[in-house]
């Protein structure tokens, strides 16, 4: 006779170290969460992995993974789920290609509430079928009390790559130009704001989005795009010093081009931050030929991830292939590389 099991406790219950065990508690807690909110016909198979045909004349495959362990896990506009799955979303669309399918593996602490990670799980079957992507196969682990810190997540992402797209670092040139594709800086002082208490006259929240859609449109208004990168960890400043390095070029932007928020940039007066190495989860940077700049502009600001997109700077000859920024009072300084951790735990 087959006794019988009692529903998971969302209300009350926490997860406990046999949650992660392999047995009966780790089935019931994949079938009655995971495989209940993610489901589609791939994950239903419950399989070790997962097995799927590529559209025909997909091209090239891609795959990009992040962990993701946000401290707050719950923020404004946002928590560590939606975050999880975004963030592994735009990697894949960064190389051009149209993201298709997920993991999603999970370490979590015991003791951790159930109804906590009911949330999240469900905020990432949202954020999955609202980009039109299926988190198909997984994993789950649970730690000691005290040996985490409630729930870390690690997503992997396949994508496939149309022929005749091909973007990175190799491909800028002199006299390019630098796009954002929006207000720089929300993501990280949303989480730094929420986590030491502070308030403003409006609250500034996370801009976690996924942004394939939006370079889809991109690309099809300018083919010969040369490179997009999201400016997560590190924010501009970041990834502009990536770039110069690996593109030998300088980089030149200019202030008063840059857009920031307005509460964004008062918070980080009041904490001590610069907005160019602030966090996004929302926005992307571009870069592409002068002639196309425009028509690449309008578009972009035509789809709602881009409705402030600017053009920010250019890339310049440089042998020293430094990032400067022409300051509003009309001087230059450089934008080096971040020394040491800004923001602790923003995604």
């Amino acid at each position: 006779m087959t006794s019988y099991i009692r529903p998971l406790d969302f209300r009350n219950g926490r997860v406990d170290l046999s949650h992660g065990s392999g047995g009966r508690a780790m089935a019931q807690l994949i079938d009655e969460l995971f495989a209940r909110h993610f489901a589609n016909e791939i994950l239903a198979e419950q399989a070790d992995g997962a097995c799927f045909a590529l559209p025909a004349g997909a091209g090239r495959m891609v795959m990009a993974t992040d962990s993701h362990v946000v401290s707050p896990l719950f923020f404004p506009g946002g928590d560590i789920g939606a975050l999880s799955v975004h963030g592994t979303i735009n990697d894949v669309a960064m190389m051009g290609a149209r993201p298709l399918y997920l993991s999603a593996s999970f370490i979590l602490e015991e003791g951790f509430p159930l109804a906590e990670l009911l949330r999240i799980v469900k905020s990432m079957a949202q954020a999955a079928r609202e980009a039109g992507v299926a988190i198909v196969t997984g994993d789950t682990k649970v730690v000691e009390a005290g040996k985490g810190d409630g729930v870390f997540i690690t997503t992997t992402g396949i994508g496939v790559m149309p022929e005749g797209v091909t973007l990175g670092a190799g491909r800028i040139a002199v006299g390019d130009r630098i796009l954002v594709s929006g207000m720089l800086g929300d993501h990280g002082v949303a989480i730094m704001s929420h986590r030491e208490n502070l308030t403003f006259e409006t609250t500034i929240q996370s801009d976690t989005a996924a942004l394939h859609g939006l370079v889809a449109t991109m690309l099809a208004a300018a083919p010969e795009l040369h490179a997009l990168r999201d400016p997560t960890r590190g924010g501009l400043a970041t990834v502009l010093n990536e770039f110069a390095k690996a593109s030998g070029h300088g980089m030149l932007i200019h202030e008063k081009a840059i857009p920031v928020r307005s509460e964004v940039a008062a918070a980080c007066e009041l904490l001590g931050l610069d907005p160019l190495y602030v966090a996004n989860e929302g926005k992307l940077v571009a870069f592409c030929a002068a002639p196309d700049a425009d028509a690449l502009l309008a578009a972009m600001r035509a789809h709602p991830l881009g409705r402030d997109a600017a053009i920010v700077g250019e890339v310049i000859a440089d042998p020293h292939a430094f990032v400067q920024m022409q300051t509003a009072f009309g001087g230059r300084r450089m934008v080096d590389w971040l020394t040491g951790e800004q923001l602790p735990r923003i995604c």
